[in-house]
């Protein structure tokens, strides 16, 4: 079992293609943390929901639950939706720490790649 979890935290949408981006960065994930229990959770429109991913994780023995939202921005759900989510779940599951880390489009790291793809490195073709 594992003390530490994360959950990779998207918006979802109807159609399921969407997700497959999400869970290939799980699958990266879990290849850089092995032990560690890696889902993807959805805001709307998908499951599991951020709580079912929380409770899966407290259930499977993790102490520690670290947020991640595959958010370019923190927007509104992030700043007021996302907090309530959390609070609830942390209600249900008072030994266990839930941290909400900030968006990962906000990472320099993150917008550096971004901005490498946009300019042609990233296998964009080109326009000539």
């Amino acid at each position: 079992m594992s003390q530490e979890a994360i959950v990779l935290f998207a918006h979802g949408a109807r159609d399921p293609i969407w997700a497959l981006p999400a869970q290939r960065v799980a699958e990266e994930v879990r290849r850089l943390r092995p032990g560690t229990l890696v889902s993807v959770a959805f805001l709307e429109l998908m499951t599991p929901t951020l709580a079912e991913a929380v409770e899966a994780a407290a259930a499977s023995g993790a102490r520690d639950v670290r947020v991640v939202p595959l958010f370019l921005a923190q927007g509104g759900h992030l700043k007021r939706d996302v907090p309530a989510l959390i609070e609830a779940v942390e209600a249900k599951h008072p030994g266990c720490r839930i941290e909400l880390v900030t968006a990962v489009g906000e990472d320099a790291g993150v917008v550096q790649a971004m901005a490498a793809y946009a300019a042609g490195a990233g296998g964009v073709a080109s326009a000539d």
